[in-house]
């Protein structure tokens, strides 16, 4: 297994997924996106691997989600550009392993990868 965790330190539900992967003595790597953004192709890929619509990404309760007028974007492509210029936006933790990702705190879905 090769564990990317993405999130901030500030957030709960990253510091929960820490604790999951210590826990079971699992080796991750921890990447703070407000001081080491991913890159456009580590964005891609995980969005890839996510399979979901771009807006189900947006942490609607972020303090950033307000002045990013994110949510009067109508055009797809609009939003995405916004989420990758504003990482802080993200829904976190988000869990990478190889070609798979998670979004949030997935426990269950942690398991099976074990």
């Amino acid at each position: 297994m090769n564990i990317q965790i993405y999130g901030t330190n500030k957030c709960f539900e990253t510091k929960k997924a820490q604790r999951y992967f210590k826990e079971r003595r699992i080796k991750f790597q921890f990447v703070d996106i407000l001081k080491y953004p991913m890159s456009e192709g580590e964005f891609r890929n995980i969005k890839q691997a996510l399979k979901l619509p771009i807006k189900e990404m947006i942490n609607e309760k972020s303090k950033d989600y307000e002045k990013s007028f994110i949510a009067y974007l109508a055009n797809e492509d609009d939003i995405e550009d916004k989420l990758f210029e504003n990482q802080s936006l993200f829904i976190t933790p988000i869990v990478r392993n190889g070609k798979q990702a998670t979004i949030g705190f997935k426990a269950d879905v942690w398991k099976g990868w074990e």
